[in-house]
């Protein structure tokens, strides 16, 4: 069974690339706590975000922000521009949390992701088929 549970802070702001197909792709690296020999220290762990989780990702993630990742442990290897071999091994997201509460919005018309639909809305909630899992 390959599978990865991670709580984490992001080091820095996702990014968000497309294949040549149009598939998203976010990238991002989250700082975990570890206690050794009575301090604390952090592992650097990259973790790959694929399709609308990607989006979901470089929409809502920003540097600082606590996420928990459920997903499975990859290992990769490609040649670099100087033609040496270079291996990665990441975490490719299959399920991202995110944690830590409401944050600012920097971004206007930005929806809140953590807002209660049910509260004082008195609105029904539409939900396109898009947004739909099956």
């Amino acid at each position: 069974m390959n599978k990865v549970i991670l709580i984490g802070n992001l080091t820095k702001d996702p990014e968000l690339r497309y294949t040549p197909n149009g598939v998203a792709i976010c990238t991002f690296t989250v700082a975990v706590n570890k206690r050794v020999n009575g301090e604390n220290q952090a592992d650097f762990i990259n973790v790959v975000a694929w399709q609308k989780t990607a989006d979901l990702c470089a929409t809502y993630l920003r540097k600082g922000r606590q996420a928990a990742i459920e997903g499975r442990l990859q290992s990769r290897s490609y040649d670099d521009k100087e033609g040496k071999r270079r291996y990665v091994t990441e975490v490719v997201a299959e399920n991202v949390e995110f944690l830590g509460g409401k944050e600012k919005q920097e971004q206007p018309g930005m929806s809140d992701p953590f807002a209660d639909p049910f509260t004082n809305t008195g609105q029904p909630i539409i939900i396109s088929d898009d947004d739909l899992p099956f």
